[in-house]
């Protein structure tokens, strides 16, 4: 065997055990960020329900005297959510929402600054099915909202129902989210100090009855309590667009007046959430569907925000007067940033 040869086939052994090692870590790192974005959906979809079940279980078993503390904790803190939460630091920075985040990925840009002086009221823009960009930025701190935005606290307002929910309600507190009603973004608004921003999901779950991939549509046009709400506040209002919230699903829409539209309004009305029939694709997978989303990327907007007056008792065209300011940014907004995004020039922003 000559030098030359001995050289090769030494060279060649030291790189095999190395060559296999990043296709490797490539799969568990995906793996993780699929198992990360699963566990969210699971967990509002059902976190909920099985805690109050196994609350009701544990009163059965020998474990009854746990289940009767909890409960009288859980009647002594039902007040909270309602009064600023519980956020924790530990939990909005944990390392599973940065696997989260890549899965898509997730991206928030700043376009103005935000003062620590002022709260606000951010209006995010389209909920989606799950609204992911909204979780991922305001529900944690994996995109880095506190390093963009120092001095500004954000507080995601979704579902009081989910507040009722035995262990789920402490999950979202955890996070920073909060009861998407009166007294609780009262409370944030008005006696939380100041750089509180409340981020409410205008379209709610109307909404989410029309989001289709490539579909541009928002419902707004009747909605006016959050810019009521800001002006009784004296919050400024911030108009945020997440290009690709509509992507990561795909939905069967059913017409106006069908029976199954009908059906899915009126459990709306009655579990406040609406009953999508939408899919994504398989665990293993990509090519079946199941219950994990496309990682379609998912980039969120902050707009420039508008200096709202507080007025107590704001008359109907002042109301009038701000909500079709709030419109105009939020079309700009969109019409500024779309072409980098993958939308053509030509593609408007739908305003229901």
């Amino acid at each position: 065997m000559t030098k030359g040869t001995g050289c090769s086939i030494l060279s060649a052994l030291q790189d095999l055990p190395s060559a296999p090692w990043p296709v490797l870590r490539s799969k568990m790192e995906k793996h993780l960020q699929v198992i990360s974005v699963l566990q969210w959906v699971i967990s509002f979809l059902a976190m909920g329900a099985a805690g109050t079940v196994l609350l009701i279980y544990m009163f059965c078993t020998d474990l009854w005297v746990i289940a009767a503390m909890y409960t009288a904790w859980l009647i002594f803190d039902w007040n909270t959510p309602k009064q600023g939460g519980r956020r924790s630091s530990w939990v909005r920075n944990w390392t599973m929402w940065t696997y989260f985040r890549d899965y898509f990925p997730i991206r928030l840009i700043k376009t103005h600054n935000l003062l620590p002086s002022r709260n606000y009221i951010f209006g995010y823009h389209p909920h989606g099915i799950f609204s992911f960009g909204a979780f991922c930025n305001f529900g944690t701190e994996a995109t880095g909202f506190s390093k963009k935005f120092p001095g500004i606290k954000p507080s995601l307002a979704t579902l009081a129902g989910n507040f009722r929910m035995p262990v789920f309600r402490d999950y979202l507190m955890s996070g920073g989210i909060c009861p998407v009603n009166r007294n609780s973004i009262d409370y944030l608004l008005s006696q939380n100090g100041t750089g509180n921003a409340v981020v409410i999901v205008v379209g709610g779950a109307a909404e989410s009855l029309n989001c289709a991939p490539g579909k541009n549509s928002v419902t707004l046009n009747n909605r006016k309590g959050f810019v009521r709400l800001a002006l009784q506040q004296g919050s400024d209002l911030v108009p945020v667009y997440s290009f690709g919230e509509n992507d990561v699903y795909k939905q069967v829409i059913f017409e106006e007046r069908t029976w199954w539209r009908l059906a899915q309004k009126r459990l709306q009305k009655i579990i406040g959430f609406a009953p999508c029939l939408f899919h994504g694709c398989g665990f293993f997978s990509s090519d079946s569907w199941g219950m994990v989303p496309y990682n379609k990327p998912i980039t969120t907007i902050v707009g420039e925000p508008i200096t709202v007056p507080k007025i107590e008792q704001p008359p109907r065209d002042m109301v009038d007067l701000y909500h079709a300011m709030y419109i105009n940014s939020l079309t700009s907004l969109f019409d500024k940033y779309k072409t980098r995004f993958g939308l053509k020039e030509s593609d408007i922003l739908h305003i229901h």
